[in-house]
């Protein structure tokens, strides 16, 4: 009763339609806020500086491409990632996506209301909570080894004592050990299905990378000694209901995932579906995380996180892949060669994307395609006059 795949990074060819010199884009004077709720603003494509058919052509294109990787009812979870720790739904939403260009809706497909997994996209909502605990003082410095402010004996080995906060944002902590009954090392079929992995040596923290849903789950069980209270209340408080989410999203945490925090039982979140449960948010309210991504983690006249990490996020580490702080990075143009090298995504299995173009001021939210979203994004750009 569980099942899902991870995302395909595959690198397709340009259309020479988006092979032309970038424009030079011109925001509104004023930049507009969606209201909360459902009261968001539409405008017609040529209202923004888009060519209406071509847009169309590209939303046609998005309806076609329902994911192939796992079935409605998460039949196939167990059999990809491995043995549950959590919840899945009994099943999920088609295709489905949203377009933002200069904040207002000029595309919407699909059922964008409905609250779905959103995978490892949850990543990315986590290095945002990580800059917010920056801001409020809770880190003194993200190059911070952890064990400076985390004495809990997950960082008192020689190998862990090393970890520092921006290790565990680059996936290049290379911690090791046990959490919520999940090893560092994905070593066995039945605990990790296809995510098994075969045994190496670890390497020295911060030279290198690999993606892994452990030291994730470490870094938010990290923050949550920090901030002493659930990562989902902090998301909401500080985050979700100043942006004007809806109620219906839900940060979903292990049963086993609960810790005592000042004499209170208290659940620690993950960074993504792998093992169930995770971040479970309808397309509209990712538009919304996006959108606060792509203003810099401004919204309406409040900087809700500093600009600065917002800008130190998308910044490609020295060490692995395109990567920032659990952002997905277009710096080398191999992830989607027809989109600009400063785009940049929070990405989940399904697949499950929210990209931000801010050459172009845009917001793309797609969930559940099976195509490479390059084939999306390049056809939306073409749009652009």
């Amino acid at each position: 009763m569980i099942r899902f795949k991870p995302v395909s990074f595959a690198v397709l060819l340009v259309l020479s339609a988006c092979q032309r010199p970038a424009q030079q884009v011109t925001a509104p004077t004023s930049v507009y806020y969606p209201a909360p709720g459902t009261a968001w603003e539409r405008r017609k494509p040529e209202q923004v500086g888009m060519d209406g058919a071509v847009l169309q052509q590209a939303v046609a294109f998005a309806k076609q491409q329902e994911t192939r990787q796992m079935p409605r009812d998460f039949s196939t979870q167990e059999e990809i990632f491995g043995t549950l720790l959590g919840p899945i739904p009994s099943d999920r939403a088609p295709t489905n996506g949203i377009i933002l260009r200069h904040g207002y809706i000029v595309a919407e497909w699909g059922e964008t209301d409905r609250p779905d997994p959103t995978y490892s996209a949850a990543k990315s909502v986590l290095s945002t909570i990580v800059g917010l605990t920056i801001d409020r003082g809770l880190i003194r410095n993200v190059h911070d080894p952890v064990v400076n402010s985390i004495q809990d004996g997950g960082y008192d080995s020689e190998q862990n004592r090393k970890v520092t906060w921006e290790h565990h944002l680059r996936q290049t902590s290379e911690w090791e050990g046990e959490l919520w009954g999940k090893k560092h090392d994905f070593v066995g079929k039945t605990a990790y299905g296809r995510g098994e992995r075969k045994p190496r040596e670890l390497q020295l923290p911060g030279t290198f990378y690999e993606y892994n849903d452990v030291r994730v789950n470490r870094l938010a069980l990290s923050m949550l000694r920090l901030w002493k209270k659930p990562l989902p209340n902090v998301l909401k408080d500080e985050i979700m209901d100043p942006i004007g989410a809806s109620n219906t999203w839900q940060y979903v945490g292990y049963p086993n995932a609960r810790v005592p925090i000042d004499g209170k039982m208290m659940s620690s979140v993950s960074g993504g579906t792998r093992w169930g449960g995770g971040l479970w948010i309808s397309t509209r309210d990712e538009a919304r995380f996006g959108y606060l991504a792509l203003r810099n983690g401004r919204w309406r006249d409040r900087q809700l996180i500093s600009a600065n990490w917002f800008k130190e996020s998308v910044q490609r580490g020295p060490t692995g892949q395109d990567y920032g702080y659990l952002w997905w990075l277009n710096t080398e143009k191999k992830a989607w060669p027809a989109s600009p090298a400063t785009s940049f995504a929070a990405i989940g299995a399904g697949s499950n994307i929210i990209w931000i173009d801010p050459e172009h001021d845009l917001v793309i939210v797609w969930r559940w395609h099976d195509g490479n979203p390059d084939e999306l994004f390049k056809r939306v750009l073409a749009a652009i006059k």
